[in-house]
């Protein structure tokens, strides 16, 4: 029988929630350990089945690896044996593509199954081979085993622009850059805040990157990295999936462990349709406080990179605006295929009509519950804000794609007055 949330809608979230480490800066921080050559130790791990398969990822190759309660992680990658990254585990998800820049950076070469991760839009690679081919490596795409092949005798540094803004392109060559020889310059690169973490997680291990963050970022190779502990950031999407709950369902939630500057966008759309957002710090922790009475009001957004409104929080504020006060724009620029949450959305009464990238929610005052199914992983958070806002019983299939980016869900959830159950074996 396939697990589902059992989620009784129309119950005003209230309480407290503590935010997990950032999963988007850990699937990324966990393969760039084999950079080190040294034992690392990583803190504040989001227990989700991403961090699990890298750590299994991790094993397969060789390395030791041990995680215990609470997030922590200790990785030896002096023991890896082999190359070889082809294994089935390694194509179903997409942050597998950063053992290719650790790989090659570490080893100077690598045979990668080609990534796969949720069904969301293209996402190519190819701006992670050019930069991999201009820092000197030899780069084969074996489409009939679909399978990446990279060998480098000496990684060089190099001048990259970046033909179009990656996060996964920027972190993947700025891996390898750090052994490489000589001083790269990434230009157009991505400034979300898990690009920061990764580098400054590199500069702990004793690599010398500037300008993460910025437009430019400037990495002077190393011949040798060495070992640190190190503990993630908080999860900047996590952050922004409760703030829009707590909205959707008239609530009054604090959100402790967060970064307030990385949430100005979802802030800001939150506080234009009538939530009120303080911002605080309780001597230990910074904290966002979100409240909603009213319905809230219709707003227009459209998803940017950092630091504009992120895409992975699209499809949850356009589950939130099914009940605004008028009609709401939402345009998506980051990926094609983002809008596919909606035919569930109506399932539950939502009004949406979608034009190409762009989709227009006219608010409903109640949305029904019904039998919802996630195709992927914040097209899940989607219907679980819907659910949890929604008259009635919901119940939500498809959450394996949930688990891979949420941590301890339905239990954080139901400690600020949620009724979900994971029903199921």
């Amino acid at each position: 029988m396939n697990q589902y949330y059992s989620i009784g809608g129309g119950r005003r979230l209230e309480g407290t929630v503590t935010i997990s480490g950032a999963k988007n800066a850990a699937v990324a921080i966990i393969p760039a350990a084999i950079l080190a050559g040294e034992p690392c130790v990583l803190e504040n791990l989001p227990e989700i089945a991403d961090v699990v398969s890298l750590k299994n990822i991790m094993s397969r190759l060789g390395a030791k690896v041990d995680m215990t309660a609470g997030g922590c992680m200790r990785i030896d990658p002096t023991t890896i044996d082999t190359f070889d990254v082809t294994f089935p585990e390694v194509s179903s998800m997409r942050a597998s593509y950063y053992l290719l820049g650790a790989m090659l950076g570490t080893y100077g070469e690598v045979e990668l199954a080609l990534p796969g991760g949720c069904v969301i839009g293209a996402r190519p690679i190819d701006q992670h081979i050019k930069g991999m081919r201009a820092l000197g490596a030899n780069v084969y795409m074996d489409e009939s085993r679909n399978v990446i092949r990279a060998q480098a005798t000496k990684l060089k540094g190099a001048e990259i622009f970046f033909d179009v803004v990656s996060v996964g392109a920027t972190i993947n060559v700025m891996l390898a850059a750090c052994r490489a020889e000589g001083q790269t310059v990434l230009q157009n690169v991505a400034k979300e805040p898990h690009v920061v973490d990764v580098a400054n997680f590199l500069n702990m291990m004793g690599a010398r990157i500037k300008g993460a963050g910025t437009d430019v970022i400037r990495i002077q190779g190393r011949k040798k990295l060495h070992g640190c502990a190190y503990s993630i950031i908080p999860d900047q999407i996590e952050t922004g999936t409760y703030m829009i709950a707590a909205a959707a369902t008239r609530g009054d939630v604090v959100i402790k462990n967060v970064i307030p500057p990385h949430m100005e966008a979802i802030t800001a759309k939150l506080m234009e349709s009538g939530a009120q957002v303080i911002e605080g710090d309780d001597g230990r922790d910074f904290f966002i406080r979100v409240s909603m009475r009213e319905r809230p009001r219709a707003v227009s957004l459209k998803t940017m990179v950092y630091p504009g409104f992120p895409t992975d929080l699209q499809q949850p504020m356009m589950a939130y605006l099914c009940t605004a006060q008028g009609t709401s724009v939402i345009t998506e620029n980051i990926f094609e295929n983002r809008f596919n949450h909606v035919k569930e959305l109506r399932k539950l009464g939502a009004s949406i009509s979608l034009s190409k990238r762009v989709a227009k929610v006219r608010g409903v005052e109640t949305l029904r519950g019904n039998i919802l199914h996630a195709t992927d992983l914040r097209a899940g958070a989607a219907l679980i804000v819907a659910g949890l806002s929604a008259g009635g019983t919901t119940d939500v299939y498809g959450i394996e794609y949930i688990d891979r980016g949420y941590e301890f869900l339905e239990q954080k959830l139901t400690a600020i007055g949620a009724e979900i159950h994971r029903v199921g074996d």
